[in-house]
């Protein structure tokens, strides 16, 4: 397993669609968290470790690796997830049954993405049609020419200094964009290479994707 460059996939309750069905590769993990472990078996995925307390999928998987957490716990079930996809090494995830369904969980799952950019890894949070990340200060996510649509970028909390966008309708050089005032919303692809990036802070960054997300993945890690 190389941590630079093997994915951690982490699914949760989701109807997976083909185009968010993961592809693992040599090296990768899959997690099933709690009826995650449904969603990838009906598309011939075998997760390698089922994790959660099952009170979603309403029973214990049968699989030969499973951790089975108490209904009552400090952690979600993804959170645990994440949480042994780091112990194991990954500083790659893509995390799918993240978006839509209880608006509560799906505030959850980005805020995880800022606490994975401070744990040194990225996560993707994936939905349908939707795709999440942060960029925290010193790092770039570069965006391929074939990106099209609408990119909203955010300030995850209090002040993010020196943000700068490079290749969009709307550019900003040296910015600082605030938690409280969604100025970055709605900005707009131009079939360019695009970069965002800040020197201090952390930016949330959400974008609508026309389905071949698994395609652009490679050029989307932060450097």
């Amino acid at each position: 397993m190389n941590p630079d460059s093997n994915i951690c996939y982490i699914v949760g309750a989701m109807s997976l669609t083909p185009d968010l069905r993961p592809y693992p590769t040599r090296g990768d993990y899959v997690i099933a968290a709690d009826r995650g472990f449904d969603s990838l078996m009906a598309y011939g995925v075998t997760p390698d470790l089922a994790v959660g307390d099952f009170d979603s999928l309403g029973h214990r998987p049968n699989h030969p690796n499973v951790i089975q957490l108490p209904v009552e716990k400090d952690d979600t079930d993804m959170v645990y997830a994440i949480r042994k996809g780091l112990d194991l090494g990954y500083r790659r995830f893509v995390l799918l049954g993240g978006v839509g369904g209880r608006l509560e969980h799906t505030l959850g799952n980005l805020q995880l993405l800022d606490w994975l950019a401070r744990q040194g890894g990225q996560g993707f949070l994936a939905g349908e049609k939707t795709v999440a990340t942060c960029v925290r200060g010193g790092k770039t996510v570069t965006f391929p020419p074939t990106m099209e649509g609408y990119l909203s970028v955010f300030c995850n909390s209090g002040a993010a200094e020196g943000v700068t966008l490079t290749g969009l309708k709307y550019p900003l050089d040296g910015y600082t964009l605030t938690g409280d005032f969604p100025l970055g919303v709605s900005n707009q692809f131009l079939g360019t290479e695009a970069g965002v990036s800040c020197k201090t802070g952390s930016l949330l960054l959400i974008w609508k994707d026309a389905g071949d997300f698994y395609a652009k993945l490679p050029r989307l890690w932060a450097q």
